[in-house]
């Protein structure tokens, strides 16, 4: 299964009601959409029909997520609600919108997307879905920093290890699409600051010089489960109606837990 089928197939069983997307380039993977949707590229050209209603924001995620209200296009987004019964503060307050499903295919270094990661967090909960392209390079050259390749990941793919070490609450599922392989994140925590506050501690470990020692883990796909078998998973169904519904992490997040990890342990 190539990529955009993939994506196209997360969109369907995660049912999503928004959508984000790092990356849009020439709208390929945004014209899956069908819901409210943000894209965010400082130099996107898209020449692909699009079909939802879309905010393409030309800019860099970091400047993006610095503004006010970054999400305030999506339906729900954050706004102020004023006397109303239920807040009657002449003040207001704000609303917080809700990250259903985000797909992060931005500059392709590992510094870049681990803030990609870092912001999207914020704006995500445990029943989200949070996307990561290009975490399976084919061969060494692929991941280098320095791009001297046509197809190029560079070295993305250490976020698959920075994950599960630092952030051992989220469950991460490798899938084996083609031709680079993707990375699902399940568990978010919007609360948890591990990442931001050890940002500099990690890429100080992980941003090193070309050639990139990329692990044989990753090169032969040992890991990455088949794309077929997580979009065909049972946990969806309950994983949708648990967000539709607004249920609270301490109820549903450790039966997803156990539900994704069987699913890699079984792969």
């Amino acid at each position: 299964m190539k990529r955009h089928e993939f994506l196209r197939e997360l969109h369907k069983v995660s049912a999503n009601r928004n959508y984000l997307e790092i990356g849009v380039n020439d709208g390929r993977s945004l014209t899956l959409s069908r819901v409210p949707s943000i894209a965010i590229d400082p130099a996107f050209k898209v020449v692909t029909e699009i079909r939802c209603d879309v905010h393409l924001a030309k800019a860099t995620s970091d400047d993006f997520f610095a503004r006010q209200n970054p999400l305030g296009h999506l339906k729900g987004g954050r706004h102020p609600l004023r006397n109303l019964a239920r807040n009657r503060s002449p003040f207001g307050h704000w609303q917080r919108t809700t990250l259903d499903l985000s797909f992060i295919d931005g500059m392709h270094l590992f510094e870049y997307t681990l803030r990609d990661f870092i912001n999207v967090e914020k704006h995500s909960d445990w029943a989200s879905v949070i996307v990561f392209d290009d975490m399976l390079p084919r061969n060494v050259d692929e991941a280098a920093r320095d791009r001297h390749t046509g197809a190029w990941t560079g070295d993305v793919y250490k976020m698959v290890e920075v994950l599960n070490r630092f952030r051992p609450d989220l469950v991460t599922v490798l899938v084996d699409t083609q031709p680079t392989g993707q990375l699902v994140v399940f568990g978010a925590d919007p609360g948890n600051t591990v990442l931001t506050d050890k940002y500099d501690e990690i890429v100080a470990e992980y941003v090193v010089p070309d050639p990139q020692k990329v692990p044989e883990t990753i090169l032969e796909r040992t890991s990455a489960v088949k794309p077929e078998t997580l979009v065909g998973a049972g946990f969806w169904a309950p994983l949708v109606r648990a967000r539709n519904r607004g249920t609270k992490r301490s109820r549903g997040w450790e039966p997803l837990r156990r539900s994704v990890e069987q699913l890699s342990v079984s792969r």
